[in-house]
């Protein structure tokens, strides 16, 4: 059964080569499209009061690799981190990012290894004994998002602000994706749906490909990092729904069970 791994691209292409490795026949098929925010002073500014603040909360990798990315040239060196300043990840992924960018491994806080899930509120777990009468946070992401963490800071006193670093567009397949997706739609059977975010679900299904398709989703699989993930896969008709942790060893184990 072929894999076919929809994170964007920036992701995809290291779960390819992974699962890959672990003989797994897997492709990248993005459902999701990041570019560039629409407003790059923002992120500036966030910058300039990095200092400021006590937690910065990291949505995603994607919400790593584009802050860094984005920051002014007065701040290009890994150094620019202040020495004091906790970043926060929803797991190993984010935290991966986090490290590679020059974070210092003591000031990243994320859910603990053997968490049930890595996501906002396993991270909130790890937060909410802890004092944030007046804090200042700051929450890293795309355009839009859940915001489930930010209230809970909020409800325990903090003062939270955000900024948006990059955004979130419809898939643009190449040549080349557009023969998986054809053939994924072709033979459901076939292939198992590897979704790392409910967004993905409801743009395979907004594709002109697929409204025009007669797929039988119903024979069709999905493996789904999260239960809300899984959720939106069954609404949307896969006869089979599979959940595990966004992890390798997770994923792994899952589709030697298929």
């Amino acid at each position: 059964m072929k894999v076919l791994v929809t994170r964007p691209a920036s992701q995809a292409g290291e779960w390819v080569a992974a699962l890959t490795r672990s003989g797994h026949d897997a492709v990248a098929l993005p459902l999701i499209c990041i570019a560039a925010p629409q407003d790059p002073a923002a992120i500036c500014s966030a910058w300039a009061a990095l200092a400021s603040y006590q937690l910065v909360f990291f949505v995603s990798p994607n919400a790593v690799e584009w802050f860094f990315s984005t920051r002014p040239e007065r701040c290009a060196d890994h150094a620019a981190w202040p020495d004091a300043l906790r970043a926060a990840s929803p797991g190993p992924g984010t935290s991966a990012a986090l490290r590679r960018c020059g974070v210092p491994a003591h000031l990243i806080v994320e859910p603990p290894a053997d968490a049930a899930q890595f996501d906002s509120d396993a991270l909130w777990d790890a937060l909410k004994t802890q004092h944030w009468t007046q804090a200042s946070v700051l929450v890293v992401r795309g355009d839009g998002g859940r915001d489930w963490l930010a209230e809970q800071l909020r409800s325990a006193g903090a003062r939270v602000s955000f900024v948006s670093v990059y955004r979130r567009v419809a898939p643009r397949f190449t040549e080349a994706a557009e023969t998986v997706l054809q053939a994924a739609l072709l033979m459901p059977k076939n292939h198992l749906w590897f979704f790392s975010s409910s967004e993905a679900v409801t743009n395979l299904l907004q594709l002109p490909q697929v409204q025009t398709s007669t797929v039988n989703w119903s024979v069709a699989t999905a493996l789904a990092t999260h239960p809300r993930i899984a959720q939106s896969a069954e609404a949307a008709g896969f006869g089979k729904v599979l959940t595990c942790r966004p992890s390798l060893d997770a994923v792994l184990a899952q589709l030697v069970l298929i």
